[in-house]
């Protein structure tokens, strides 16, 4: 029986394996290094962008499936044991398990070709390989780490942090806007020149599992998109085909739930007039002593409900509806092959993407815009902005709206949507947005604007059209309106303060409230500024309710900055480029940008008193609907390539830094005739 279960391993081992014929699989890279893959088969084509990606950026890929696979703590030791928990508490291995036969057997070829890729680098790299463990990589491996992904996207983590840190008689999942992304599409109605317009601008991390990768994937099976991807999945997640594009921006309906269980005893609990038994488990992780890996266990548990914990205050249950969905990617790769609106949209009535606004535009000049999500419905008798009981199937939801419930917006007269990680309900023209009595509150849809969304709004308006040099400029403009609209943090005092009432900051008030609020970076206005709002944070970080700053606070805040001025840079004229850099290796350079302006960048310190960005502005992609065609722009904030010693590892952040992109081409010869380089993958 040993002998015939080993047998079945290996026949299964060698027919993922024998899939994909590299032969029948082209990579062409550009001049920056960008893989444009052809292929036979859409297979062909995954498994070719699983060998570029590899030969890009193999270790964050790897760390991106040990995280999914509960071992990234093996690697980088306790700083990653938290996410290890958490991959074994939402019980990946059992949600994959049980739902793996309801995906779609088609996509089920791309995800093993992915694979049968990654796992052919690593065999010809075995010096690569961070932890022998997590090979071979199999298909549950890859819908686990998506898993993980979706359940963090729906603020599970932060759901489950909250019960760790015993903060669940306060919890408050706040949107602090630091980071966002936005979303533009712009009609005929409002270009009046017979061109469409897509605007691709998600802010993420610029390095790391949720950094984009861009690449050009084309098959003979009618697969020709352009676009960008996180590592360790087998299609673009953002981007634009022949026909039509789409895009991204992050959004807060409540997705996650919490419920404190009624206790009877310490492994039993009360749900209406049964007596249930909380299910135990136990979730691994490493801490490294010595460079030696040690196995520690933390006890979890299971209800009703969901993925359990227990803190001073009682037993609490996490429960989100990407705990019981495993068809994000395939719903994502079936959106690269979509040919029109009804197909595109026909695919979003799947509902396994759990979350994120979706901006569209397509060659026949639809556009739309949809706050999509996997939205429970909800007893509304509970206060579902609070901790609900855990004892009643009264609070135990199981269904959900469907994609024609949620707010949208399609092909609006103004011509134009937009969102900037904003209200829904403030997605086109006042007088056709959705309308928020038309949803139910337990939606818990955000109402709110924030300075992005007043910025857009404010310059779409300021034009009676928009030709597509307005369109990129609209993207690319970096000020703060008037007054700030901060959704999570009120900085406008600043404003009414005298600066002679501050005699020690009063050139610093001067400074801030003579800026034209432009974010260059020659400009000393926003250097102030940015030194003044970093530190300000920790403030803030003090206390979530009190949004709206005191004079009081404001002055120390500038005080402080004056003196950090003067220790590093020896003045207070500090320009905003010598303050903030964006980093890659070696290379520093000056960058614009702050967080929650459109060209968004979030930093963290550096070194001598700079900051150094880490989040904001990534892959920015325009797209152009027209009668010549549909073509394409696109930047990406370091390179393709994540190895120092390559050339493309920094060569298009000069371009980047200047507001400058890269032409793209769904024209195979034009590709084959400016490529630098032509290979098969081994």
């Amino acid at each position: 029986m040993k002998i015939i279960k080993l047998l079945l391993a290996f026949l299964s081992f060698n027919l993922l394996n024998s899939q994909v014929n590299p032969q029948d699989v082209e990579i062409v890279r550009d001049e920056y290094g960008v893989p444009h893959i052809y292929g036979k088969t859409d297979a062909d084509v995954a498994y070719g962008l699983a060998w570029a990606h590899s030969e890009d950026d193999f270790k964050t890929i790897q760390e991106a499936y040990l995280a999914g696979n509960g071992l990234l703590s093996k690697h980088l030791g306790i700083k990653a044991a938290p996410v290890d928990f958490i991959s074994q508490l939402i019980r990946s291995d059992y949600v994959v398990d049980s739902l793996f036969n309801t995906i779609d057997k088609k996509f089920m070829k791309i995800a093993e070709a992915y694979a049968q890729g990654i796992n052919k680098f690593a065999e010809l790299n075995p010096d690569q390989i961070l932890i022998k463990k997590l090979f071979p990589i199999t298909t549950k491996k890859m819908l686990k780490y998506s898993f993980l992904q979706l359940f963090i996207s729906s603020e599970g983590d932060k759901a489950l942090r909250s019960i760790f840190e015993n903060k669940t008689r306060n919890i408050s999942f706040l949107d602090e806007n630091k980071l966002g992304s936005n979303l533009f599409a712009f009609s005929t109605k409002i270009t009046k020149n017979g061109e469409t317009y897509l605007g691709i601008n998600t802010h993420q991390p610029l390095d790391g599992p949720t950094s984009w990768y861009e690449a050009h994937l084309v098959s003979e099976e009618g697969t020709n998109i352009i676009g960008a991807t996180f590592a360790g999945a087998p299609c673009i997640l953002t981007g634009t085909n022949e026909n039509l594009g789409w895009t991204h921006t992050v959004n807060y309906p409540d997705k996650t739930d919490i419920f404190q269980l009624e206790m009877v005893d310490k492994k039993r609990y009360k749900f209406d007039d049964q007596i249930l038994k909380l299910k135990t488990f136990k979730a691994s992780a490493y801490i490294k002593l010595f460079g030696i890996p040690i196995k520690v266990k933390r006890k979890y548990y299971e209800s009703v409900y969901g993925p359990t914990l227990k803190n001073k205050n009682g037993y609490y249950s996490v429960r989100t509806a990407s705990l019981f969905h495993v068809r994000g990617l395939e719903q994502w790769w079936k959106m690269n092959k979509a040919k029109n609106f009804n197909e595109f949209y026909n695919i979003l009535k799947m509902n396994q993407i759990p979350g994120y606004n979706i901006g569209y535009a397509d060659k026949n000049d639809t556009i739309f815009y949809i706050s999509n999500g996997i939205i429970p419905k909800r007893n509304n008798s509970y206060n579902w902005k609070k901790i609900v009981p855990g004892n009643t199937k009264r609070t135990l939801w199981s269904e959900y709206y469907t994609t024609e419930e949620l707010p949208q917006v399609i092909s609006p007269e103004s011509g134009y949507v937009y969102n900037a990680n904003h209200s829904p309900f403030k997605s086109t023209s006042l007088s056709e947005n959705p309308d928020s009595l038309n949803f139910d509150k337990n939606m818990g849809y955000e109402e709110y604007d924030n300075n992005r969304s007043t910025r857009i709004f404010n310059l779409i308006n300021e034009h009676k059209s928009i030709d597509y040099n307005k369109f990129k400029a609209i993207k690319y403009d970096n000020s703060f309106p008037e007054p700030f609209n901060y959704s999570f943090m009120d900085v406008n005092n600043l404003f009414e303060m005298n600066p002679k009432d501050y005699p020690e900051i009063e050139d610093l008030l001067i400074e801030i409230q003579n800026w034209d609020r432009k974010t260059n970076i020659e400009s000393v206005g926003a250097g102030t500024y940015a030194l003044f709002y970093y530190n300000l944070i920790k403030y803030y970080r003090k206390d979530y309710i009190n949004r709206k700053f005191g004079e009081d606070i404001l002055a120390q805040s500038l005080l402080e900055v004056k003196q950090q001025m003067l220790k590093y840079f020896e003045t207070t004229k500090v320009k905003l480029g010598d303050y903030q850099k964006l980093v890659r290796g070696n290379k520093e350079i000056p960058i614009w940008g702050m967080p929650d302006v459109i060209t968004a960048m979030n930093a963290s310190t550096h070194k001598n008193g700079k900051i150094k960005v880490t989040h904001g502005e990534s892959y920015i992609q325009f797209a152009k609907f027209s009668e010549k065609g549909t073509e394409i722009e696109s930047i990406i904030s370091y390179g393709s390539s994540d190895h120092e010693d390559s050339k493309h590892y920094s060569d298009q952040m000069k371009l980047y830094s200047e507001f400058k992109t890269k032409k793209m081409s769904f024209d195979k010869d034009f590709v084959y005739k400016s490529a630098r380089k032509i290979y098969n993958p081994k």
